[in-house]
């Protein structure tokens, strides 16, 4: 597969956690962030674990248990108190610093070099995000800002570590012992969650089916495949199309109104990805 093509298919992943932000506010209202992580992430790794029938062994268990940690026990449950506390695309902007993270950290991890131009593509990006999110509605709430920021580093650095840790087996078996340990390690703290199980509906079901197979599962599987594949600072400049999808379905299904900011915003980020991945590509040429 081209480069091209491994950008395109990484890409689909952020596309799909932009709609992250609309089931978690319109289908899962009644359930809180903690009970939602474990329910996206244990079952979905039980099922590849089903599938890939192959545990981690000696150091890898450790291993797994950081990357269960910061790909989706902390990310996830930071994400959902985010979600809930901010509008779609304030909790979206945040995660628009994790290529900036992704970068420096590559740089102490991996001793990549910083590129000038990548800098430039991130800076750029921010900016497009946060023309996406500048309306009446966008309020700052510290709380969500702070989950939100610290979301953002503890995935950056799963990212980073995914590429500099991966072990010698298969992208669905490196997805699915990730995602088990996530849910493994949330699981302790599930009966301090809020949720009342017996308000759960046949839509709360749909909707943590959809964030469980497709929102964890399948996109997990595209992201770390290009981990592998691509530079890790590649990888998450695509993150920015997460806010950018997060926009075009607010407006799309909420009826949400798209201001000439966020569109101009919506280009800018386009631009921006596209600068990150020429610059990447200039610097292993």
């Amino acid at each position: 597969m081209t480069r091209f093509a491994d950008i395109a298919l990484t890409a689909a992943a952020p596309l799909i956690w932009g709609s992250t932000y609309i089931v978690t506010t319109q289908m899962l209202p009644n359930l809180d962030p903690l009970t939602i992580a474990v329910l996206r992430a244990l079952p979905a790794g039980l099922l590849l674990l089903l599938l890939v029938r192959d545990l981690p062994q000696g150091r890898w268990i450790g291993r797994m248990l950081v990357l269960g940690a910061l790909n989706f026990a902390l990310f996830w449950s930071l994400l959902f108190v985010a979600a809930y506390r901010l509008p779609g695309g304030v909790a979206a902007i945040m995660g628009a610093l994790q290529p900036f993270i992704v970068i420096f950290a590559a740089r102490v991890l991996l001793g990549t070099p910083i590129r000038a131009l990548s800098v430039i593509a991130v800076t750029i990006g921010i900016g497009g995000v946060a023309l996406l999110i500048l309306t009446p509605a966008a309020r700052l709430d510290m709380v969500g800002v702070a989950a939100g920021l610290l979301g953002s580093a503890s995935m950056a650095l799963g990212t980073v570590l995914s590429r500099k840790w991966k072990p010698p087996v298969s992208t669905l078996t490196f997805t699915a012992w990730q995602l088990t340990a996530g849910g493994l390690l949330l699981l302790p703290f599930l009966p301090l969650a809020s949720t009342d199980w017996g308000t759960i509906t046949p839509t709360n079901l749909m909707g943590l089916a959809y964030l469980g197979l497709i929102g964890a599962a399948l996109t997990y599987l595209i992201w770390i495949r290009g981990i592998a594949r691509l530079h890790p600072s590649a990888v998450s400049l695509l993150g920015f199309l997460s806010p950018f999808s997060a926009t075009v379905l607010g407006w799309w299904i909420l009826n949400e109104m798209l201001s000439l900011p966020q569109a101009l915003g919506m280009i800018i980020v386009l631009a921006s990805i596209l600068l990150g991945q020429y610059a990447l590509r200039k610097a292993q040429d």
